[in-house]
């Protein structure tokens, strides 16, 4: 069967999310000239979690002919304060009945693991982290919702970069959660290239537990290097020289990255993060994942 692909408008996150000089109603209504079939929702767009406002939200995705499979939540889950955690805690699982009301059965609800401060070291972060998964685990199983653990950069709205940036790590973490139903990975080549690590060989470590799958594309500039981008922990970082592009024209490997995940017969959704320079280029990279995604899933209904 071919992939189903959603939309995520990565290049209005600070006018929805931020200012709110533009609304998710708004997004939703552009969305419509995209050939996509899922558009993929990012919880700081919504201005109420009340029941009500994500339902208008929901017969808005409906009646622009769209599914919701997946909802990006970045819980804290490293923070130093207990009770800040705990909040982590309680917020990620607000998150997974509105997932569920969104969404239904199977749709996925991204975690991270925290923020990389610098006063917790490597044992005491991964445990934390472990523990509030663990936490929120019966409330996904019970809502039957997938958690996706993403190989992330850094949130937006926070002041460090991802606890769990780097392979090690997140190879770690992902490893010391059992629960292969309702918990895998949220992949995502381009932020492993931000990490300084390869995505080909990220993707051959988890193949099997990817549950969801960003696509988008890095480019270099002209005269920069990966090398010369290399920070002193290994990471790119967020350079103005590593720009964001149309999908399949950049750095990612994407024969090489389909071709694993349909070895490892994937089913899962493939989101397009893109449209950082418009809608158009968001259009191009949703017709190359078309193209790509039916030559190593060919078949059956979209």
């Amino acid at each position: 069967m071919s992939l189903k692909l959603a939309a995520f408008p990565k290049c209005y996150i600070d006018q929805i999310a931020g200012d709110r000089s533009m609304s998710v109603f708004d997004w939703i209504e552009m969305a419509k000239s995209l050939d996509a079939d899922g558009l993929e929702m990012y919880d700081g767009f919504f201005t109420s979690l009340d029941d009500s406002y994500i339902d208008r939200v929901g017969e808005a995705i409906a009646g622009a002919g769209f599914a919701m499979p997946m909802l990006c939540c970045s819980p804290d889950f490293t923070n130093p304060d207990a009770d800040g955690r705990k909040r982590a805690v309680d917020r990620q699982v607000e998150r997974i009945a509105v997932t569920r009301r969104l969404g239904g059965a199977r749709a996925v609800c991204r975690v991270l693991s925290g923020q990389r401060y610098p006063e917790v070291g490597r044992e005491q972060g991964i445990a934390w982290v472990v523990e509030c998964i663990e936490a929120v685990l019966p409330v996904a199983r019970e809502h039957d919702i997938v958690l996706g653990i993403e190989n992330h950069y850094k949130d937006g709205f926070w002041k460090y970069p991802e606890f769990a940036q780097k392979k090690d790590v997140f190879l770690e973490l992902l490893a010391a959660v059992a629960d292969r139903d309702h918990f895998g990975v949220q992949y995502d080549p381009s932020n492993a290239i931000v990490a300084g690590d390869d995505p080909i060989e990220l993707l051959r470590e988890v193949a099997d537990r990817v549950v969801s799958m960003h696509a988008s594309d890095r480019y270099l500039a002209e005269g920069a290097t990966l090398e010369g981008l290399r920070q002193t922990d290994g990471t790119l970082g967020y350079s103005a020289d590593l720009r964001h592009g149309v999908t399949g024209k950049g750095l990612n490997d994407y024969d090489a990255i389909f071709g694993i995940l349909a070895d490892n017969e994937y089913r899962g959704w493939v989101s397009i993060e893109d449209g950082m320079n418009g809608l158009d280029e968001m259009a191009e990279s949703l017709a190359f994942l078309r193209a790509i995604t039916a030559k190593y899933f060919p078949g059956g209904d979209r």
